[in-house]
């Protein structure tokens, strides 16, 4: 008899998932699942607490849907991803399996014990299987005249439009229910792991972030009916709740990007094509793009920026300064409002996420690179490609990043973005009692130094400016 493992990472989900459904297209294979919790390894991929909440919780969905299918979920703690194939070794010993399979990461400690497994199953009567799952297009297959991977997001953009139109894209359904073949009972899934407190409140984490595949699918289906059409303009303004909000859905494997994909290509058939439409198709591509850029240069998974150069950089590493940032208390109300939202939710718009991030590497001049820790630490989205991408983009330190010179001024990113204060007052309750002029820069001129709000940190002009000369000098040397 045919004895298949399914191996759980990054996909937790039985719709669209390549492994699970190819596991289980043999009718009469035994199917078993399995997923490790790896603290150690968490801990040293900087893992927010509040994204192992959301993934136990996930998972706990996951081994509801699975038993339903006849398939157990074996849930193993094993440290670090060393462990991880010993201990998966002898599970596939201990219930003679002879196929395992699993849907491919991206990451270099991944790909590392990845291909360290393979090495190590060369001499067995094991075969494995794996996917490229995670995206439309796997890595790889869109590739510069020269063979070489893009490294600017437009041409990038049209080849895998392209690619997906030339070589389409399957949705695979979830498995049917197999005959059951286990003894096996399913694992008890954790409810919380010791180091991982998740800093935002059960109450908070019900309201934003239901758990699982359905609420996945229910939140997609809700943005396409509500708000997709109107996007790309609405997308900008935090206070709208006109965004998707599927990063943490993606980021753990609720849903697919080609789930995603195909309920746009549905609303374009439904609606015709929008300018909204394919904004938000542009917006998937960013995340495949970035995903590519991590296999094709990994060097940006080792603590490195893109441009090799910016590491002549003399970046400042104001322990005081960074503080603030993170506490959201820089004087400059857009900023710390975001600031406050990531520490409340632990989600942030993706607006502020370039603001924040370019105050930081710009007007504070603070090492990008402590931030980008910091938002994995925080965010129940955390996904290292996505998150490297936008934090070198604002540094001006990555592959299609924002000209050094290009430096965003907090005060106009609020009067624009958030006209009315409506957003800060909802995260700075200090300046509620101003009118939607003041808030926006609340000492001003008549320096109201009676609000219980700190003064601004720098003063933009001159810290934007000094930022740009320190570029050019970089430039030039």
């Amino acid at each position: 008899m045919q004895k298949h493992l399914v191996w759980f990472r990054a996909d937790l989900r039985t719709i669209d998932n390549s492994a699970l459904f190819m596991a289980c297209r043999s009718p009469d294979a035994n199917v078993l699942a399995v997923y490790f919790i790896s603290p150690s390894q968490w801990q040293q991929h900087h893992v927010a607490g509040c994204k192992v909440d959301f993934e136990l919780k996930t998972l706990q969905h996951l081994s509801t849907a699975l038993n339903a299918l006849n398939i157990p979920l074996l849930v193993i703690q094993t440290p670090d991803f060393n462990s991880q194939i010993d201990s998966l070794i002898e599970l596939m010993q201990q219930h003679d399996i002879n196929h395992l399979f699993y849907n491919k990461q991206y990451e270099i400690n991944e790909v590392k014990r990845d291909n360290s497994l393979t090495q190590r199953l060369l001499t067995s009567n094991i075969i494995t299987h794996d996917f490229d799952d995670q995206c439309l297009v796997a890595p790889t297959q869109i590739l510069t005249g020269e063979g070489r991977f893009y490294s600017v997001f437009t041409p990038f953009k049209k080849n895998w439009l392209q690619k997906i139109a030339y070589q389409g894209y399957k949705i695979y359904p979830a498995p049917r229910p197999r005959k059951r073949h286990h003894t096996i009972a399913p694992s008890p899934i954790p409810t919380n792991i010791n180091g991982f407190e998740s800093h935002i409140s059960p109450t908070v984490a019900q309201e934003y972030w239901p758990a699982g595949e359905d609420a996945a699918l229910a939140r997609l289906q809700y943005f396409c009916e509500h708000h997709l059409r109107t996007y790309k303009d609405a997308r900008n303004f935090p206070i709208l709740d006109s965004t998707s909000k599927l990063s943490p859905y993606l980021a753990v494997g609720a849903i697919s990007s080609r789930q995603c994909y195909q309920a746009a290509v549905n609303a374009q058939l439904a609606h015709g094509t929008n300018d909204s439409i394919e904004q938000w198709i542009s917006e998937l591509a960013w995340r495949e793009f970035y995903k590519h850029i991590m296999v094709g240069f990994p060097r940006v998974c080792k603590n490195q920026p893109f441009k090799l150069e910016t590491n002549a950089m003399t970046w400042r590493h104001n322990e005081a300064d960074f503080k603030r940032w993170c506490e959201g208390k820089t004087g400059f109300p857009l900023v710390d409002a975001a600031m406050r939202q990531l520490n409340t939710i632990g989600w942030m718009h993706n607006r502020l996420r370039m603001v924040v991030s370019m105050f930081l590497s710009k007007d504070l001049f603070i090492d990008w690179r402590w931030g980008e820790r910091y938002f994995m630490e925080r965010l129940i989205d955390g996904d290292l490609a996505a998150n490297n991408g936008g934090w070198q983009w604002s540094a001006s330190t990555g592959n299609d990043a924002a000209p050094y010179f290009r430096v965003f001024n907090p005060k106009l990113q609020s009067e624009r973005f958030d006209a009315n204060g409506d957003f800060i007052r909802q995260y700075v309750p200090e300046l509620a009692h101003l009118d939607a002029k003041s808030i926006h820069e609340p000492h001003g001129k008549q320096q109201q130094l009676f609000l219980d709000y700190p003064l601004p940190m720098v003063n933009h002009r001159l810290a934007s400016q000094a930022a740009i000369e320190a570029f050019k000098q970089l430039k030039h040397n």
